[in-house]
């Protein structure tokens, strides 16, 4: 009965095979695209970015709009770091990761006792007073001018950011698989799983015993720290951390990538920011103005045809020709 019973149980994937099929891809792209190492790049640490935003959206079932606080926190967290303290990139990196965890541990003690539309705006609210508060610490921020001046110092020790991005690209896309990987294995972990049913039905969660407001704030928190990361690894790689990192069009951006790629699964937070970025930087490089209508456009086809529809249905054409 119990050998029937485990040939029947549903085998789960290793949480690092994910990925490292994305390093593995990103890898590839960084050896056969050698002059889109800067695209390349934007595209791994957006992808870091949309998969923070997954987990409170896609795994808590957190509407939110403000998530670019906690990538801003990261990137001037790293900025003023390099500037004022140390250059090197893995303590900047580290000092990013902690910026933006703790930023998420203490808006989400207060925004986590509202839900819905009152969490959703609230969540606005907070992104544009650390906006505020950015603007008005000009010695800290640069203000509307940005912070910048500040310089990387070599990674480990040995590797140069030079200017054609090899370096930055490697960095990036390292750092997105490690996060994907940590990513991965809160979610399947039984915290996560807590989480997710917190989602499905919060009332019946609380009935059961469990301490809702801490899973999800622990969620959030871990969240931020991989905002916090992407938010880092903007500003070294850039050398310069501006207002937008803070603004509401990012975190509105961060939202479409992942209705693009589909939301609660992880690696649809990767495809959804490799689909717009690809868009965004073909778009506007043919029509500078008026790219947002591919960008509707494609939005129009996810609503029509949600990606999990597309997907059996190319599974089911691929099963049958075969």
């Amino acid at each position: 009965m119990s050998a029937g019973t485990d040939s029947q149980a549903p085998r789960v994937a290793p949480a690092w095979r994910a990925p490292l099929v994305a390093f593995a891809l990103g890898l590839a792209a960084w050896w056969m695209l050698p002059e889109q190492l800067g695209l390349l790049t934007r595209i791994a640490i957006t992808a870091l970015f949309v998969l923070s935003l997954d987990l409170v959206v896609g795994v808590a079932g957190l509407a939110t709009l403000g998530h670019a606080a906690l990538f801003g926190a990261g990137a001037y967290a790293a900025g003023v770091f390099a500037l004022r303290v140390h250059g090197d990139p893995l303590l900047g990196l580290a000092a990013g990761t902690g910026a933006g965890a703790l930023l998420a541990l203490a808006s989400g003690a207060f925004l986590l006792r509202y839900h819905g539309f009152t969490f959703l705006m609230l969540t606005v609210a907070v992104a544009q007073i650390a906006l505020g508060l950015a603007q008005k610490a000009r010695d800290w921020t640069g203000g509307d001018d940005g912070l910048s001046g500040f310089v990387m110092e070599p990674l480990l020790g040995r590797f140069a950011f030079d200017l054609e991005g090899r370096t930055a690209a490697l960095y990036a896309l390292a750092v997105l698989a490690l996060g994907y990987y940590a990513a991965r294995r809160v979610v399947d972990s039984p915290f996560g799983l807590a989480v997710r049913g917190i989602h499905e039905n919060r009332a019946r969660m609380a009935a059961l015993g469990t301490p809702v407001r801490s899973r999800l704030l622990a969620m959030y928190t871990f969240a931020g720290a991989l905002a916090g990361a992407a938010g880092a690894l903007s500003a070294q790689t850039n050398a310069i951390v501006a207002l937008d990192s803070l603004s509401f069009a990012l975190s509105a951006e961060a939202l479409v990538m992942l209705i693009l790629g589909g939301a609660g699964r992880l690696h649809g937070a990767l495809v959804g920011a490799v689909v717009f970025t690809l868009l965004h930087h073909t778009a506007a490089s043919i029509n500078p103005y008026h790219w947002l209508f591919v960008i509707g456009a494609a939005l129009m086809a996810v609503v029509l045809v949600p990606p999990q529809k597309a997907f059996a249905w190319l599974r089911a054409r691929l099963g049958a020709k075969a």
